[in-house]
């Protein structure tokens, strides 16, 4: 496996763009009016609280198979890329802290919506579905185990949450009082249609998409365009078929591309001889587990793409 080569970005510092936003992972500058240069970091968040060490290559690897993605599903739904480079936007001192790991893309006006889609049952959805055998309101059949395939996908929506917060599951109903029917449906049909394109193209290279989330922006021209990350392993639950049957004979999570290793550790992690309370700061990662993450999102762009970085 190449090894990462080079240095960590826990945060971005570009003086020559003003600063938008910072998120759990992206940093985000104006670019003119009419564009955003969002950069990857290489924070990790988990339980909602930014790690204070970075996971190297991160933001790299994010950006390589988000515009992967975006490649391959660009005849589903229009997407936020410009096809500009984000180093030409950036003086010459600050490529470096670019290059790889950022998009140049269209400013949109986001959609409160987070897309939910879920194929499978897992994470909360399995909590739920003990508890009511149903998901976000969506019933299931009876007799469901954890990691179950569902018996076809199924759209769960959330409302975005202001920064440090959680998103809130709602109803298919109630994002039509948000932003419309039509826009309301036409986010539903998409990313089921995503969804179901991407999981194909996955299975072929041994990987399952269990569940993703996908984001919505609107052009000045009115036009619906994806945006943000699409499909990476900090959006979605990616499982390798090794391993798959016997996690769900056993009624086990299986094992999984995304920051699992983090929270597992985290969830046995003492700060002051007490369990964490999953509010900052965060414990101090040990380096194995720095390493072993870096090295699950490694695995997941290789086997998904063919290429490392």
């Amino acid at each position: 496996m190449t090894a990462i080569a080079s240095p960590a970005l826990h945060t971005s510092t570009l003086a020559s763009l003003p600063l938008l936003a910072r998120g759990k992972v992206r940093d985000n500058y104006a670019v003119g009016d009419d564009r955003i240069l969002m950069v990857a970091s290489d924070r990790l968040s988990a339980f909602d609280v930014i790690m204070g060490e970075p996971i190297p290559g991160k933001g790299e690897l994010l950006t390589q198979m988000a515009l992967f993605w975006f490649d391959k599903l660009g005849h589903i739904c229009p997407n936020h890329l410009t096809g500009q480079t984000p180093e030409s936007v950036v003086s010459a001192d600050e490529v470096a802290q670019v290059r790889g790991r950022s998009m140049l893309v269209q400013r949109l006006k986001p959609l409160p919506v987070e897309a939910v889609v879920r194929g499978y049952l897992a994470g909360s959805g399995w909590k739920e579905y003990q508890a009511t055998q149903s998901v976000c309101g969506v019933a299931l059949p009876a007799g469901l185990t954890n990691a179950a395939r569902l018996p076809s996908p199924i759209y769960t929506p959330a409302a975005k949450a202001a920064a440090g917060e959680h998103d809130e599951n709602i109803s298919f109903e109630r994002t039509v009082e948000m932003i419309g029917a039509e826009h309301a449906g036409r986010i539903r049909d998409i990313s089921m249609a995503l969804y179901q394109a991407a999981a194909a193209i996955a299975l072929e290279k041994g990987m399952i998409i269990a569940d993703t989330k996908f984001e919505f922006g609107l052009a000045p021209d009115g036009t619906l365009v994806l945006m943000d990350e699409v499909l990476t392993p900090d959006s979605s639950r990616y499982w390798p078929v090794e391993g798959y049957e016997a996690a769900l004979a056993a009624g086990e999570n299986p094992p999984s591309y995304d920051k699992q290793f983090v929270r597992d550790w985290l969830e046995q992690a003492q700060v002051g001889g007490k369990p964490w309370d999953k509010t900052p700061p965060a414990p101090r990662l040990p380096q194995a587990v720095i390493d072993n993450t870096a090295a699950k999102y490694q695995e997941a762009l290789e086997r998904l793409t063919g290429r490392n970085i």
